[in-house]
């Protein structure tokens, strides 16, 4: 018995599909375009993460120590910088290797002829776990009796965290709004066939059917445009992003840039695209059917 309302449910649901052909294929197109817009966002927020995570690996602040201190002083520091919030990693540099490092990096010895490494400064090169909070850790360096001056390049790192911060927000929106938008559209679908059908429904409803028995057909509808809507989306975003990262990117001289490769995120984005067609399909059916079961 259950087996054949299965049955029935599933071949309802598609029977619905192919009578309001055009209304399906439009919800489809919506919710693979609303997919398309909310994964490609998802996908930049999260390669603008990449991109700054890369930085804080890479990003450092200059802490330079009192030149006063000994070699065996400016040393004894590194375990007090380590010790500060936020900071992931410092390394010494001795006066004389920062010398050797600026001579070979800025032009001909003959240039430096007559001055030596006591023109240079004992120094740590301090790596960040969060550069959104640079500013907080040069304070905290300053106070480090034995660090006489700070370098932070400030501007960089606050030009980064805005951009993550406004894409993340712009991506969350536009969830939020695409999702309500395919809602609706997949919501007006089922009301087409809910309406053709109103009559029908009242009577199973007064010879004895159950909401849930009436309902399932609708639900099924929705479940497989939503389905069909969330893979077909999934296909073309993994095609567009190929394309943007392998052509465009690397044909443009962006190579340089830090970009997720497709398959790192393969599966989340097949489970949120899924997740989301079955939430729009299931959720705007029964949005749908909901006033006409109340006979």
């Amino acid at each position: 018995m259950k087996g054949n309302r299965f049955t029935y449910y599933i071949k309802e649901g598609i029977d619905s599909i192919f009578t309001h052909g055009f209304m399906s294929f439009a919800s489809v197109c919506i919710i693979v375009a609303c997919l398309l817009i909310m994964g490609s966002f998802t996908l930049l927020a999260l390669n603008v993460d990449e991109v700054i995570d890369t930085m804080e690996s890479q990003n450092e602040i200059m802490a330079f120590v009192n030149e006063t201190y000994t070699d065996e002083q400016a040393r004894a520091i590194q375990e007090r910088i380590e010790g500060l919030p936020n900071v992931d990693e410092a390394v010494f540099i001795s006066r004389e290797e920062a010398w050797d490092d600026f001579t070979a990096t800025y032009g001909d010895p003959a240039a430096f002829e007559g001055l030596d490494a006591s023109v240079a400064r004992d120094r740590y090169v301090v790596y960040l776990e969060d550069i959104s909070r640079m500013a907080e850790t040069q304070q905290a360096l300053r106070d480090v009796p034995g660090i006489a001056n700070v370098r932070a390049h400030l501007e960089i790192s606050e030009g980064f965290v805005k951009i993550r911060n406004v894409v993340t927000l712009v991506s969350m929106l536009l969830v939020a709004i695409l999702f309500i938008i395919s809602l609706f559209i997949m919501s007006n679908t089922v009301k087409l066939t809910t309406f053709e059908r109103r009559d029908e429904i009242a009577i199973m409803k007064m010879v004895g059917a159950t909401s849930s028995f009436i309902r399932w057909p609708f639900v099924v509808q929705g479940l497989i445009l939503g389905l069909v809507g969330a893979l077909l989306g999934y296909v073309m975003e993994w095609g567009i992003y190929r394309l943007l990262t392998e052509k465009l990117i690397a044909g443009s001289g962006l190579s340089f840039l830090t970009v997720i490769p497709f398959s790192q995120v393969a599966l989340p984005i097949l489970a949120a695209f899924g997740a989301v067609g079955l939430g729009v399909g299931v959720i705007g059916s029964l949005m749908a059917i909901k006033n006409y079961l109340k006979v």
